[in-house]
């Protein structure tokens, strides 16, 4: 699948946080979503990159925006992980099943090894995206970067 484009609608979706509870997208209709896409949990950089989300929570909350960590990591592993980084404020979504789904229709998906790019997604309040960006996998992402991107 082709990935996406700023300016493509992609929709709503749920997936199930590390808190066992469904996340409907459908239901946060008035917020924007960055979904920050990480390759795999217990990983430093990924690590880095989920704790940046929770530590910059009011600032995204500020911009109208909901983050969102996305991984193809199973539940039970996204909630172990999420208790070992003091994550309280950011849910964490398995995108386990089926395996990739969200980051396959997103165009991110790494079939060879089975996992997403490192992303950050922003879309609107209708699901059109407005800002894609995909790093280099050991790479951390800038979370200024979003965070000016939103006051703009």
């Amino acid at each position: 699948m082709a990935r996406i484009q700023v300016g493509d609608v992609f929709g709503n979706f749920s997936l199930k946080s590390h808190t066992e509870a469904a996340v409907d997208t459908a239901a946060l209709t008035d917020k924007k979503l960055l979904l920050s896409f990480h390759p795999l949990a217990w990983t430093d950089v990924c690590a880095r990159q989920m704790q940046s989300l929770e530590t910059n929570f009011d600032a995204f909350s500020s911009q109208n925006t909901v983050p969102l960590g996305l991984s193809v990591d199973a539940v039970p592993c996204k909630k172990a992980w999420a208790q070992s980084l003091g994550m309280t404020k950011v849910d964490l979504l398995a995108d386990f099943w089926p395996h990739g789904g969200i980051a396959a229709r997103l165009g991110i998906f790494i079939d060879k090894i089975g996992i997403s790019e490192r992303a950050n997604i922003i879309l609107d309040e209708q699901r059109k995206a407005i800002f894609v960006k995909v790093y280099p996998i050991k790479d951390l992402p800038d979370i200024n970067e979003v965070l000016d991107f939103l006051k703009k």
